[in-house]
């Protein structure tokens, strides 16, 4: 019986871990949406609402809050899945966890840095 013991115990810290992981995630996001909404973001966005870079400025700040928010969601599921339950089913919904988040992350990059993220970044002007 104290292996089984040691095992549930061992269990139940992974997924309070993936858990923890999970919420860490989402509040990334929250607190970065809210930073950037609340903070300099906003204040910036309306003070050069005529400037065509003000938008996109606004967008790429929002947008960075929820890559970094996603990255922490990914390693969530994986930690759970992958310590908890390994079976085909679990992984497979776990590949298609990950290729959607994988997918909203790669059109985030598209949309911050305007190429896709294995393209090479473009030399900065002098």
């Amino acid at each position: 019986m104290h292996a089984e013991e040691t095992i549930t115990t061992i269990r139940n810290i992974i997924e309070w871990a993936a858990l923890g992981i999970e919420m860490l995630g989402a509040l990334v996001i929250v607190v970065g949406v809210l930073r950037v909404a609340i903070t300099r973001g906003t204040v910036r966005f309306l003070w050069k609402v005529d400037a065509p870079e003000a938008y996109e400025d606004y967008k790429h700040q929002i947008g960075r809050a929820l890559l970094l928010g996603l990255e922490f969601l990914v390693a969530g599921d994986v930690v759970r899945t992958v310590a908890l339950e390994p079976t085909l089913v679990n992984v497979a919904v776990l590949g298609l966890l990950v290729l959607v988040r994988t997918f909203l992350a790669w059109t985030l990059a598209v949309e911050i840095e305007g190429r896709w993220p294995w393209q090479p970044k473009p030399p900065k002007n002098p």
